[in-house]
């Protein structure tokens, strides 16, 4: 695709249009902040673990840095809350098709049609990763060890609790952080549903409470309809699952 004009002063107008969006219409679970006034590149997410999972009150920070030719290639997104997952990296880099550039790749496993594309935008990348904590892709993990061992907890239909001992403690762990930050986690499904702008920062800038409304349940691994009733919990009415997709 074409590229005209200035590619710095575009993707900063593209950046501070969906800024606004999330301001006017956050998605729950979330608060965003950027790193720098002064710099629209890079954003400091924070994700609200889902209620009802076994994420339930975990505060987990990541860096999310876009390129200056954005929308025309995807950003990355890092966690920088240590992660124990199948496709986060030891580094906190999340492996997920929808920050994959845009090329035909037959030996990734992808379609070309899963990967990022200029429509896609920051409120499907943050549904994805809520949606991806919960429901990781273990075909093509980022982490070997940690798929191990979330297959072996599938397998067992749950009897096996070592890959769901290290994320509650995991979980744990953050709350003295999000206690540093003066965050209060919501634990409720009715807390973590309700779209809530936060007051201003004393530097003036503005925390978002957003989310992805996926797996607000504990996981069943013998329901395999479940994940499509987890959808339905936080959306509004002009949404719908082809949003998250």
């Amino acid at each position: 695709m074409a590229q005209h004009g200035n590619p710095v002063a575009s993707s900063q107008k593209a950046l501070m249009l969906e800024m606004k969006s999330l301001q006017d219409e956050p998605v729950e679970g979330f608060k965003i902040t950027l790193v720098n006034e002064s710099d629209m590149y890079n954003w400091e997410v924070a994700i609200f673990g889902p209620p009802n999972t076994h994420y339930e009150g975990g505060y987990f920070k990541a860096l999310l840095k876009f390129p200056v030719d954005y929308p025309y290639s995807p950003p990355s997104f890092r966690f920088l809350t240590k992660m124990w997952h199948p496709n986060i990296y030891e580094n906190g880099e999340v492996c997920i098709s929808i920050l994959h550039p845009p090329v035909d790749d037959p030996h990734s496993g992808e379609l070309p049609s899963e990967r990022w594309n200029p429509t896609q935008n920051v409120r499907t990348i943050l549904l994805s990763v809520i949606s991806l904590l919960n429901e990781p892709n273990t075909f093509s993990p980022a982490n070997v060890d940690a798929s191990v061992m979330y297959r072996r907890w599938r397998e067992s239909k749950g009897e096996d609790q070592e890959y769901i001992e290290i994320i509650r403690k995991q979980v744990q762990a953050t709350k003295s952080e999000a206690d540093l930050d003066g965050v209060k986690v919501p634990v409720t499904l009715e807390e973590y549903c309700v779209r809530t702008q936060v007051p201003p920062t004393d530097d003036g800038s503005n925390l978002l409470y957003d989310d992805s409304s996926s797996l607000l349940y504990d996981y069943d691994p013998d329901d395999e309809g479940q994940a499509d009733n987890y959808r339905d919990i936080c959306f509004t009415d002009n949404e719908s699952d082809n949003d998250y997709y």
